[in-house]
């Protein structure tokens, strides 16, 4: 498996073969290989990648120290990706240019949270159905949640309104549109989770 860690940037469209594509526009990299973990000290084989700059100042002595040790400066974004293809050692930097045009790929992110939702839009319920025949300010409601005398209780999982979004997401199946390495931009056809600005993972397939 190959990955990278991007930022999401937001959303265009483009032209490919002719057919109209909506895009998402991922900022790609550039990310330094801080850890490199091995079967024979770590039990597993994983590298470990970071992103995006931040202040020494805010950064905790201890992650200083292993930064330093990578030869770069404090990094936010801190992701563990296991049996890295590419290999690497440490201090070195990987850009856009780890995935190419055509290739599938899945990525990781925060969804965006929507806050306290009813089950209609949270769970995709019709709801209690007519506004006639006594129903009244019933079409968006959950309907029965349980028996009775038995089991006299509402049972675990049900579905129900509550706090939706703000989970991590993975979509898989996303496809290369553009690769821009210069400027280390990714553009993948379709959504990616998340709002504009947050933290993403791209992995291979």
């Amino acid at each position: 498996m190959k990955g990278i860690i991007g930022k999401k940037v937001g959303m265009t469209s483009v032209f490919d073969n002719g057919k109209h594509l909506a895009v998402t526009v991922v900022q790609a990299g550039p990310c330094v290989i801080t850890q490199v973990k091995t079967e024979e000290t770590d039990g597993y084989n994983a590298v470990q990648l970071a992103f995006d700059e931040k202040k020494e100042k805010n950064t905790t002595k201890p992650l200083v120290g292993h930064f330093k040790k990578a030869n770069t400066t404090p990094k936010r974004k801190v992701v563990e990706i296991r049996n890295f293809d590419l290999g690497g050692n440490l201090g070195d930097v990987l850009s856009a240019d780890v995935f190419s045009v055509g290739e599938k790929i899945s990525v990781v992110g925060i969804s965006k949270g929507k806050g306290f939702q009813g089950v209609v839009k949270r769970h995709g319920f019709s709801g209690v159905g007519m506004g006639s025949h006594g129903q009244h300010d019933r079409q968006r409601a959950p309907g029965s949640v349980g028996a009775s005398s038995d089991p006299s209780r509402v049972l675990k999982g049900l579905r129900m309104a509550g706090r939706m979004g703000g989970e991590r997401v993975k979509v898989a199946n996303l496809k290369v549109v553009q690769v821009l390495a210069d400027k280390n931009i990714i553009l993948v056809k379709g959504a990616v989770p998340g709002h504009n600005g947050s933290y993403v993972v791209i992995e291979s397939l």
